[in-house]
């Protein structure tokens, strides 16, 4: 199995059991395509995390490149999230 399919089946399992969906991108960024049910809480905003999301759900985040999912998925844990998945580029899991 492929790392993208795998990656894939893996986030779909995780949203079936309530994950949140969230797109670290900008809101620009946003507003020209994002998966389906995902928040847009920017990576300069994930700050607000805390505020938004419950840290006992999963949480599973993506941007444009990967990039800034990782610094998201570093912040989220050092915050106490501790279920956070980096499921990369948008473009790469678009067909998720």
């Amino acid at each position: 199995m492929t790392q993208a399919k795998h990656r894939c089946q893996e986030t779909r399992r995780l949203l079936e059991q309530g994950a949140h969906l969230v797109d670290v991108r900008s809101a620009q960024e946003f507003a020209r395509g994002a998966l389906e049910n995902a928040i847009n809480l920017p990576l300069n905003l994930i700050h607000q995390a805390q505020d938004l999301l419950a840290e006992e759900k999963p949480v599973v985040v993506y941007c444009a490149s990967g990039a800034r999912s990782a610094m998201a998925k570093q912040w989220l844990e050092n915050a106490g999230f501790d279920q956070v998945h980096d499921l990369g580029g948008f473009n790469n899991i678009q067909s998720c």
